[in-house]
């Protein structure tokens, strides 16, 4: 295996409004809204930590100092579990972030995208290779997490590497779509990529999920693009451009996505993840039972 630089630093763009959860969200951020118990910015930041992500950049919005402060620590509820007896809770809220993982935020002062929310993490960033989550994007795996697979493959390759899952070809325009070639190993490289096409001209059914694995000449191209589809900068026009000169991978994960940022999604979710939790299962099975066919 060859030697490439780390992959050390996570983006996680939250400066969105969250329209969809109006009015949950008109103040609370919809990344805190919860998936059982923890918050869905929690579930990914876990999983960036599982990939060997040491420094976390929030990009985030004025109004959305609830993220941090979930993540900074605080003594008074500690010490208030702890006087309770309660250790076993006191050690979940100690360890929302491990000690050596660091968090760092840089203000989006205006909605103008995701490639410019990306752009924003530019100085926390520098020069080296780093991935990117979308928390609406919740991905359950039994093995290894999908950021952990995909630095597998960057750590096999020295390649970039974005998460794509098969979606149906009538949804198309609601996601960036690549189109693929196997290399001799069957790994598959994207050939091209383009945001939301329509189903008549979309060149596969690959769509693009919240994950992605970028180098830091991206920086530079997120500089020249133009506002794309939505008037918004958009990544996928930057990583079109990108492919020009580097190879990126199409990583199809293994595990189940809940797009969080539907209603729907964000209840198939809650459903599942309590169906794995020992203490609600048998009681929610129960109450399922009881409303069949309502």
């Amino acid at each position: 295996m060859t030697d490439f630089p780390p992959i050390r630093k996570a983006v996680f763009p939250v400066a969105g409004l969250g329209t969809r959860f109006l009015p949950a969200t008109k103040s609370i951020p919809k990344e805190m809204l919860p998936i059982v118990d923890k918050p869905l910015i929690q579930y990914a930041v876990d999983e960036a930590v599982e990939a060997g992500i040491d420094t976390i950049i929030f990009v985030t919005s004025h109004k959305k100092g609830a993220i941090l402060d979930h993540f900074d620590p605080n003594s008074e509820l500690e010490s208030l579990l702890t006087a309770q007896g309660n250790v076993e809770l006191r050690d979940r809220v100690h360890n929302i972030i491990p000690d050596h993982v660091s968090t760092r935020y840089v203000i989006q002062e205006k909605a103008l995208g995701l490639g410019h929310a990306v752009w924003c993490a530019k100085k926390l960033v520098g020069d080296e290779p780093f991935a990117v989550l979308l928390a609406d994007d919740l991905i359950r795996s039994t093995g290894s997490g999908c950021l952990k697979q995909m630095v597998a493959e960057y750590h096999a390759t020295g390649s970039g590497c974005i998460g794509v899952e098969e979606i149906p070809v009538s949804m198309t325009d609601r996601y960036g779509i690549v189109s693929v070639h196997k290399d001799a190993v069957g790994r598959n490289y994207i050939r091209d990529i383009v945001e939301k096409p329509s189903p008549e001209s979309a060149p596969s059914n690959l769509g693009v999920v919240g994950r992605y694995i970028l180098p830091a000449e991206i920086f530079s191209l997120l500089e020249s693009v133009r506002a794309g589809a939505g008037g918004e900068i958009q990544l996928t026009d930057a990583i079109a451009r990108l492919l020009e000169n580097k190879p990126l991978l199409a990583h199809a994960f293994e595990g189940v996505r809940y797009d969080c940022g539907s209603r729907q999604g964000f209840i198939r979710a809650t459903v599942d993840y309590a169906l794995e939790n020992a203490d609600l299962r048998d009681d929610l099975l129960r109450y399922i039972e009881t409303v069949k066919g309502v």
